[in-house]
């Protein structure tokens, strides 16, 4: 009896030991130089319009899981964009340090995405250089997210027209966002009502157009013709030409427009039948001479 007792205490002291050993190994965590890297958030959206900011950043986190004092390089890889991050760190055992890396767009820059690459190496533990250095990397999308901007530009702001005449007025549709856009172009409607009540017939051959940012602008014509009201014609009118951006009012929340006024003046006389006029006369004129020659050959005879 008393023999079995003493192998069940020497039993449990064993267990005892061996549960003593194995909780500060793992409290040493792992035994060689090691680094773990985490970055948030993971996609990066910039603004680069006229006005913003143009930057984006990340936030990462460093852990050390060896119980070593960690020396660890920071590199980055940015894909063409302005970046700024710690070059180097020192990370406590079994502790943490966070970092940012922030990155930055050319103003106007291109739509589109950029590969960055964040990655850590552990160079020396315990001041110790590190012979097998395992880098740790992590990779995120850096968005250049697309915005509308538009100039438009009259080739001729004032004109002087006579009465039922046709003219084609042509405006300059200007991307200035930083990719392709459609662009919806019209005469406004105040404009349009009080051109009409005044006798103006208008036509837009295109109704909208998609213009490439970067590319020369878009030329956009409008045919008038101006009234044939009766009588003596002497006043100013103004045709206003709009173009409005599709991306904006899709995705912008607010439709971007840009709008320019030109001025008409309509100087003249209108008289229905005028055209028949230089006709009347040629024909007059070709009756004259032939009367003419008429009595000249009576009065030989």
């Amino acid at each position: 009896m008393k023999a079995a007792r003493l192998s069940l205490v020497i039993l449990a002291m064993y267990v005892l030991g061996m549960v003593a050993v194995a909780v500060p190994a793992a409290a040493q965590g792992s035994p060689n130089p090691n680094i773990d890297l985490q970055c948030s958030p993971s996609n990066i959206l910039i603004d680069v319009s006229p006005g913003s900011s143009r930057i984006g950043f990340t936030g990462c986190t460093a852990t050390n899981p060896t119980n070593y004092a960690e020396d660890v390089q920071i590199t980055v890889q940015s894909d063409g964009l302005g970046y700024a991050a710690p070059g180097s760190l020192t990370v406590p055992p079994l502790g943490t340090i966070d970092f940012d890396v922030t990155v930055r767009g050319q103003l106007r820059e291109a739509e589109g995405d950029h590969q960055l690459t964040v990655t850590a190496t552990v160079t020396a533990a315990n001041g110790v250089a590190n012979p097998t250095p395992v880098p740790k990397t992590v990779a995120i999308i850096v968005v250049i997210e697309q915005f509308s901007r538009l100039q438009v530009e009259a080739e001729e702001p004032f004109s002087q027209m006579r009465p039922y005449i046709d003219h084609t007025y042509v405006f300059k549709v200007d991307n200035q966002g930083n990719a392709l856009d459609k662009f919806k172009v019209e005469v406004t409607e105040a404009s349009m009502a009080k051109l009409d009540e005044a006798g103006f017939q208008i036509q837009l051959p295109l109704v909208s157009t998609e213009i490439m940012a970067g590319d020369p602008p878009e030329k956009v014509r409008v045919l008038v013709r101006t009234p044939k009201n009766q009588g003596w014609t002497d006043k100013y009118f103004q045709l206003e030409f709009q173009a409005t951006s599709d991306f904006s009012c899709r995705i912008e929340g607010q439709c971007n427009s840009e709008a320019q006024q030109i001025t008409i003046y309509v100087r003249g006389i209108y008289l229905p039948g005028f055209q028949m006029i230089p006709t009347l006369s040629m024909l007059a004129l070709a009756a004259a001479v032939g009367f003419r020659r008429f009595e000249d050959d009576q009065s030989e005879e």
